[in-house]
């Protein structure tokens, strides 16, 4: 089995908003990275990976499993952190360390104890006085300490200061370096995902609009600068793989996708001085995020 998570044709309706039909693939082993806009639908996905919501169509398998049908032994063998996620009526860290350890025969005991040291959490820390990257860093050390063999984070680092950051994603990639174990976050922090990700897939009004490695692709699309003549337009209008962000007068500024011919196609309908600039991955969320069209 290569893919940890494979969905396909999902679909969520409600009254102002649709998600799908969705398409996504996560590769076993690997830590993918989960972005769109507010509102996108990446939350939404991941409650009805875990059952939280029922689907109007599609399947989603984690593990081979089957979502609904396979509920209990997905979530056996899955975990999920969440920003909503509260330990607080177990009072102290250790006690509530002691209650989830119960339900998981697989727990890690010396693997806990060096998240605690990591993480700066002691047994005897009241939860309710924890801040708040405290208590995601407990979150996490109870997903973790089960060595589950998914593990979905929905916006993990919300929180965190740099150095905790560092912790976090340093777990997070030890947990995946036997190829055997699969993470996918969900995450506003680009340049964390774009530096500790392999995979990457973009939703935007609950579409996919991209999907794969992630440094390729960021090497897939350019920030195009072009002139024409005496503030002409184009002589045609723009073709797939080109997306025109900003136009002033003479200047233009486009996002080009490289696996597309559109580049042959400015050189052949008044685009001068064409140059083109590598993106980071914020920067190209950013382009494709916003509305088409030039402004």
């Amino acid at each position: 089995m290569n893919n940890a998570i494979e969905i396909r044709g999902l679909v969520k309706k409600y009254s102002r908003f649709q998600l799908g039909p969705l398409d996504l693939t996560v590769p076993r082993g690997a830590i993918y990275g989960l972005i769109g806009p507010n509102g996108a639908g990446k939350t939404t996905a991941i409650d009805l990976i875990f059952g939280m919501g029922r689907n109007d169509a599609g399947q989603i398998r984690v593990l081979g499993l089957d979502h609904r049908a396979d509920e209990v032994e997905l979530k056996r063998r899955a975990a999920y952190v969440g920003p909503d996620l509260n330990f607080q009526v177990w009072g102290r860290v250790g006690k509530a360390i002691r209650f989830v350890r119960g339900f998981y025969p697989g727990w890690d005991d010396a693997y806990c104890a060096a998240l605690m040291k990591a993480f700066h959490l002691s047994d005897s820390d009241k939860i309710a006085t924890l801040s708040f990257g405290a208590r995601t860093k407990l979150s996490l050390l109870l997903a973790l300490a089960r060595r589950p063999e998914v593990l979905i984070l929905d916006e993990p680092t919300t929180g965190l200061d740099a150095v905790s950051k560092q912790q976090v994603f340093t777990e997070l990639l030890k947990a995946v370096e036997n190829g055997e174990r699969t993470v996918l976050i969900s995450s506003h922090g680009l340049s964390d995902i774009e530096r500790f990700t392999d995979h990457v897939g973009m939703i935007k009004n609950g579409q996919l609009l991209l999907e794969g490695r992630t440094d390729e692709i960021v090497d897939r699309y350019r920030l195009v600068e072009f002139f024409t003549n005496n503030g002409a337009g184009l002589q045609n209008p723009a073709p797939g793989g080109l997306i025109i962000l900003k136009c002033n007068e003479n200047r233009w500024h486009a996002l080009l996708d490289r696996n597309s011919d559109a580049q042959n196609w400015l050189q052949t309908n008044g685009a001068q001085q064409i140059s083109l600039t590598r993106l980071t991955l914020e920067e190209l969320f950013v382009a494709l995020a916003r509305e088409e069209g030039a402004e």
